[in-house]
C-alpha cells in the first residue's frame, strides 16, 4: 500500500501566498537625474504613450527630457517628506502594505508593494516573493477605475518578470473597484468627513481624476466612464443632489484632445459663475502623490483663488485610513477566496 503523505507534512504546506500592492511610482529624489530616470520610464511605456515609437522616441529624448525632470523636481520638492526623506507617494504605499500585513498576519501570507515605475520596481518584489516561497501571488493595482494606461501596464509588468521564472506561481489579479460598495462607502464617508471639517459650505465639491488622452477613450478604454460611475455613486450614497458634485479631468499633457472639463480651466471659471467656495478631491488616486499635493493642493488653490475665489479646500485620498485598509482587506481576501 502506497503512503499517503497528510496535511501537515504536504509539499503544499509550506508553500505562502503573495500579495503584491502596485501603485504607479515615483523618483528616488528631486534631483534632475532621479526625475529624469523617472520620467524616461513612464513616458517610455507604450501603455502610457501611443504614438509610433519612430516619433515619439526624438521628442521624449531630444526634448521634453532635457527640460521637465528640472521642472518637475522643483514640483516635488515642494510635497516632498523631509522626515522621511521621501515622496508622499512612496510613504504612503509602504504604510498601507504594513497596515496590510499586520492584518493578515498568522495567515501564511507575505504582503509587499511595488511601484510600475521607479523603485521598489514591480520585478524585484516579485523575485522577493519567490524566494519566500511564495506559490501564489495575488496582483492588487490600486487604481480606482480601470485603464490602460494604469492597471493594464502594472500587470503587464508583472507578467513580463514572470516570463522569466523557471518556476512560475499562480497568479490573480485584482479587478478595478470604481463601484465596489465598499470602496464608494469609503470614498463617501471621507467626503463627508472632509466637508464637514471645514469652517465653510462648498459651493461645488470637484472630484478630479487624472485625465486621459479622448483618443484612448474612443478605442475602447473604460476609464471615462468609470469615474463618472463613482462620482454618481458617491453622490447618490452622501444623499446629496447631483450639480453638488462635478467630474473633471487634470494633469494634462502634450498637444492632443484630452478629456474634459479640465479641472485647471474649470477652477478658473467657478468664481466667474458665483461659485466662490469649493472643495476638491481626486478618487482615482489611492494614495495622495505629486498629482494631488502639488497639482491640486498648491497650484490649483492657487490658480482658483487669483481667479475671484475665496474659499479652497483639498480632501485628502483614503491612503492608510481606517476604512480605507478596511476595504483593501476585504478586498484581499474575496480576492483570495479558495487559496485561503
Amino acid at each position: 500500500m502506497s503512503a499517503q503523505l497528510s496535511p501537515a507534512h504536504s509539499p503544499a504546506s509550506n508553500e505562502k501566498i503573495g500579495v503584491l500592492l502596485i501603485n504607479l511610482g515615483t523618483p528616488d529624489g528631486t534631483d534632475y537625474w532621479s526625475v529624469r530616470r523617472y520620467l524616461g520610464e513612464f513616458l517610455s511605456d507604450p501603455r502610457v504613450i501611443e504614438t509610433p515609437k519612430w516619433l515619439w522616441w526624438p521628442l521624449l529624448n531630444l526634448g521634453i527630457l532635457s527640460t521637465r525632470p528640472q521642472k518637475s523636481g522643483e514640483a516635488y520638492a515642494l510635497i516632498w517628506d523631509r522626515e522621511q526623506n521621501d515622496s508622499p507617494l512612496r510613504v504612503i504605499t509602504k504604510a498601507q502594505q504594513v497596515n496590510l500585513a499586520q492584518r493578515l498576519a498568522g495567515e501564511n501570507i507575505v504582503v509587499d508593494y511595488a511601484m510600475r515605475y521607479g523603485n521598489p520596481s514591480i520585478r524585484s518584489a516579485l523575485d522577493k516573493m519567490e524566494q519566500e516561497g511564495c506559490r501564489r501571488i495575488l496582483l492588487v493595482p490600486l487604481y480606482p477605475q480601470y485603464s490602460a494606461t494604469t492597471t493594464a501596464t502594472a500587470n503587464d509588468k508583472a507578467f513580463d518578470a514572470l516570463r522569466n521564472m523557471r518556476w512560475q506561481p499562480a497568479v490573480r489579479t485584482a479587478p478595478a473597484y470604481y463601484a465596489d460598495p465598499q470602496y464608494v462607502a469609503a470614498l463617501g464617508d471621507s467626503i463627508r468627513d472632509g466637508v464637514a471639517a471645514l469652517d465653510f459650505e462648498p459651493d461645488v465639491v470637484l472630484t478630479s481624476y487624472h485625465g486621459l488622452p479622448q483618443s484612448y477613450v474612443d478605442r475602447g478604454d473604460p476609464y471615462e466612464r468609470h469615474c463618472h460611475e463613482t462620482t454618481r455613486l458617491a453622490c447618490e450614497y452622501l444623499g446629496w443632489p447631483a450639480e453638488k458634485m462635478k467630474v473633471t479631468f487634470q494633469s494634462r499633457f502634450g498637444p492632443t484632445q484630452w478629456l474634459t472639463p479640465a479641472t485647471d480651466t474649470t477652477l478658473e471659471e467657478l468664481p466667474k459663475q458665483g461659485k466662490k467656495k469649493v472643495a476638491v478631491l481626486a478618487p482615482a488616486f489611492h494614495a495622495d502623490c505629486i498629482e494631488t499635493l502639488e497639482e491640486i493642493s498648491i497650484a490649483g488653490r492657487e490658480s482658483f483663488l487669483k481667479a475671484g475665489g475665496e474659499k479652497f479646500a483639498y480632501i485628502s485620498c483614503l491612503n492608510d485610513s481606517t476604512a480605507s485598509m478596511d476595504f483593501i482587506e476585504a478586498m484581499v481576501r474575496r480576492e483570495l477566496s479558495g487559496w485561503l
